[in-house]
């Protein structure tokens, strides 16, 4: 495979609601359908597995830098990420070439 891939860490602030997590989610799986550059697109909350871990992850892959750029600019996305930052505590990313 070969494209570029983002992947984001957040811990909620003390407090978050199952279902404030929830409705992120669904903002977030809705993204694919309204920013076409999204090749693969994945998210979820923590398994619980292991201790000192973040609490959800998303992953999402590109063909290229450009199309992530058009996605992290998108104003949609823009959207439920300003919905999101009051429920952050901490959030980690990354980008890498595939």
């Amino acid at each position: 495979m070969t494209g570029f891939r983002h992947v984001v860490l957040f811990t909620w602030v003390e407090g978050t609601t199952t279902a404030q997590v929830d409705e992120v989610a669904a903002k977030l799986r809705e993204l694919p359908a309204v920013i076409p550059e999204i090749r693969g697109y994945s998210l979820g909350s923590d398994a619980g597995v292991n201790p000192g871990t973040a609490d959800f992850a998303i992953v999402a892959d590109f063909a290229d830098r450009d199309a992530y750029l058009v996605y992290r600019d998108n104003p949609t996305h823009r959207a439920v990420v300003d919905s999101m930052k009051p429920l952050i505590a901490s959030r980690a990313a990354v980008q890498y070439e595939l």
